[in-house]
């Protein structure tokens, strides 16, 4: 039963990876495609800012994509540097993941304060 576990819980985690992976470059080709064009039209600043909204609301889908896979990779570690190590990375993605979302939060606020879109 536990190498059951064991064998589910990695292919799992090698799925939630890809599907984080497909997220972040969705996101990062969709932020190439909106940049160029924003330069080659000259559009203003709020196109841009918003192109790099949606880019970030991407990488915040990815990484938390990517925190799961770490929190089910930890319950099949067989060593405390495994988990270390998987630790480590759950927290830099953490520490990525807040800073993102605090930042589109204040930048929502401020587009409410203005009336922007």
């Amino acid at each position: 039963m536990r190498e059951w576990l064991n064998v589910a819980t990695e292919y799992s985690v090698t799925v939630i990876n890809i599907l984080a992976l497909i997220i972040i470059v969705a996101g990062t080709l969709e932020a190439f495609v909106g940049a160029l064009w924003a330069m080659l039209t000259r559009r203003g600043g709020h196109e841009r800012r918003d192109i790099w909204l949606r880019q970030a609301r991407w990488l915040v889908a990815g990484l938390t994509f990517q925190l799961a896979a770490d929190v089910l990779e930890t319950a099949v570690s067989t060593s405390w540097d495994t988990v270390g190590r998987i630790a480590a990375v759950a927290a830099i993605r953490t520490f990525l993941n807040f800073f993102l979302e605090r930042d589109l939060t204040d930048i929502r606020q401020m587009q409410r304060e203005t009336g922007d879109k």
